[in-house]
């Protein structure tokens, strides 16, 4: 269209004309939509297993043809970050749909940097570039402040009720509260998820001989560590005692350090959390969150200690000492200058004992048939398990990151193109096809998923995913959460001071400093601004650190907390065959689901 619009009148053509005539009644012509395509796509197995019978998903199939009729023939555009289960929708899903609706669907899946940067333009510019979005549910203090996304539980009970799928249960979908705003309504609805969790070599830490060895050094048991000091001492073991196996140098840990976008993920995706930064609180500590930022009622106030946040303060140091200590001692010499993407198949190499930051997404790439870390019967050397915590944290703390996309809608997409995109994000996570092939990518949204006969059966070729999303430690993992004011505008700011740290550049007390004041310096800005409205961030005044340390003894809150005496406690490890077997092997109460 760029061409057209640039070329002078006299030189469109008979031919250009007429091309334009036949472009104008391809878009006017319906796309198939009936009953006869919904029943092919059932009886075919693509959305088979199911948690639906048939006739129930039929049921759910004819509502959405017959809500989608006034959009027929309309193309809209949806976009989400590169996931397997998003290439899935693309691929398969938006075909199902166009089928069945007639509605046409450009579902693009792009670098998650670009999703970001694209829906800050549409709510900038407020000209639509997306009708749906797929956005991570990180964004849920931004999206609750800015007022540019569609509140969801006033537009399924309003404007958009006529769209809004009867079988769509809200409740039934695990990350809910991570996409409810301090309002208490809904501004996402999750679409994918998954944890971050601690990885380790089940074989290798159930092997008598090094069982002996680790417990006559260090007088506990070798197992899944419970906290920090357990994690180095297990590293320590694997890099400088065992040494090799099978003539393979083996290393007792896995990271990543190179200066570059990625690391922001690194740190904001809860590793401070797991250190002990922060407050009580699930899904994210109040009035301190785990990217340390203090929040009173619903305005955020700070994010260095001076201000009463916890950016810069011991626990977090500590969390970047640890992290560049481990990284230095007991992981690969070339992990220091790997980004995300370069250290992620690293493990499935089969010389890392484990690694405390790693994303089950990455599940369905660790059991392909052949490598290093499986077994010749399918099962894999590995298992998954909660991540151990370090010295600073508390119970009643979140203890991890889980990532949430999740279906978003912006005020400035005309509203017919909203609807019809509001059909295709409520399809792709319809009951009908929520089991998506047994979940591509291996990611969850629903508890009646988790619990369903297809994963039962999966369970043991899938190194205790199946068995986390089950257990009670799960709600223990959670997103960023509404203390955040503007999610890109901080989160770039995290891999650039970090990763002076990282480089050498600068102490990890000086990065976290040059962090929480930059954090600070945006709040600052947006308060100026006024554009957050009544819960935009307003900043308190600054105070000496022991004025905060007091504060919060006295309130009985942990953040911030002072420095501790000593930061590496004895070790302490569980069996994970006995941990397993403690959670339970039913589905919870309807009432605790969430």
């Amino acid at each position: 269209m760029r061409h057209l619009r640039t070329t002078k009148d006299s030189l469109l053509t008979m031919t250009s004309a007429l091309a334009l005539v036949a472009a104008a009644v391809t878009v006017a012509a319906p796309a198939r939509a009936d009953e006869a395509a919904a029943k092919k796509w059932i009886d075919s197995g693509e959305f088979q297993p199911s948690t639906l019978s048939k006739d129930d998903q039929m049921k759910e199939m004819d509502w959405f043809i017959k809500a989608a009729s006034p959009f027929k023939g309309m193309e809209i555009n949806v976009v989400s970050e590169t996931l397997t289960t998003h290439e899935y929708e693309s691929r398969t899903l938006a075909k199902a749909f166009e089928e069945i609706t007639g509605i046409k669907v450009k579902h693009d899946v792009i670098q998650e940097g670009d999703v970001v940067e694209k829906i800050q333009t549409q709510m900038q510019s407020g000209k639509n570039v997306y009708d749906g979005w797929i956005n991570d549910s990180d964004f849920i203090g931004t999206h609750f402040r800015y007022g540019q996304a569609v509140d969801l539980t006033d537009w399924m009970k309003g404007e958009g009720k006529d769209v809004t799928d009867p079988m769509l249960d809200v409740d039934d979908f695990i990350g809910k509260s991570f996409t409810t705003a301090p309002n208490g309504h809904l501004y996402q609805l999750p679409d994918q998820q998954f944890a971050n969790l601690y990885w380790f070599r089940y074989d290798w830490f159930t092997n008598p001989d090094y069982k002996a060895k680790f417990k006559a050094k260090y007088g506990y048991e070798l197992g899944v560590p419970v906290n920090w000091s357990a994690y180095e001492d297990i590293a320590d073991f694997f890099t400088n005692d065992i040494k090799e196996i099978n003539g393979v140098k083996v290393y007792g840990h896995m990271d990543y350090g190179k200066k570059d976008p990625s690391l922001g993920w690194r740190f904001t995706d809860a590793w401070l959390s797991m250190a002990g930064n922060g407050d009580k609180g699930i899904p994210n500590g109040l009035p301190v969150d785990e990217w340390g930022i203090r929040m009173e009622g619903c305005r955020p106030v700070g994010s260095s200690v001076e201000r009463g946040g916890d950016v810069n303060g011991p626990a977090a140091v500590y969390s970047i000492v640890k992290y560049l200590d481990w990284m230095k001692k007991y992981a690969p010499p070339q992990a220091q200058g790997m980004t995300f993407s370069e250290s992620g198949p690293v493990p499935s190499q089969g010389n890392i004992a484990q690694q405390i930051f790693w994303y089950t997404a990455f599940t369905a790439d660790m059991v392909k048939p052949g490598l290093p870390v499986m077994n010749a019967d399918g099962t894999p050397k590995w298992r998954m398990a909660p991540s151990p915590h370090g010295s600073y944290w508390k119970d009643g703390m979140k203890l991890g990151y889980q990532d949430v996309g999740s279906a978003t809608l912006l005020k400035s997409t005309p509203v017919d193109r909203r609807k019809a995109a509001w059909l295709y994000l409520q399809f792709i996570v319809s009951k009908t096809v929520s089991l998506k092939k047994s979940h591509v990518g291996l990611t969850f949204i629903r508890e009646s998923d988790i619990w369903d006969k297809s994963f039962t059966e999966r369970a043991p070729k899938l190194g205790g995913l199946i068995e986390f999303y089950r257990s009670p430690a799960r709600v223990q993992w959670t997103p960023t959460g509404n203390n955040v004011p503007d999610y890109p505008k901080l989160a770039q700011l995290w891999w650039q001071n970090i990763g002076d740290a990282s480089s050498g550049a600068k102490t990890p007390q000086q990065a976290m400093d040059a962090l929480a004041a930059a954090q600070d310096s945006v709040m600052e800005r947006l308060e100026k601004s006024g554009v957050q409205g009544a819960c935009g961030p307003k900043l308190n005044k600054k105070e000496t650190a022991e004025y905060w340390f007091a504060k919060s003894e006295k309130d009985g809150n942990i953040a911030p907390q002072r420095k501790l005496a000593n930061e590496k406690p004895k070790g302490e490890t569980v069996d994970y065959d006995t941990l397993i077997k403690s959670w339970p092997a039913s589905p919870p109460k309807r009432a605790s689901a969430n």
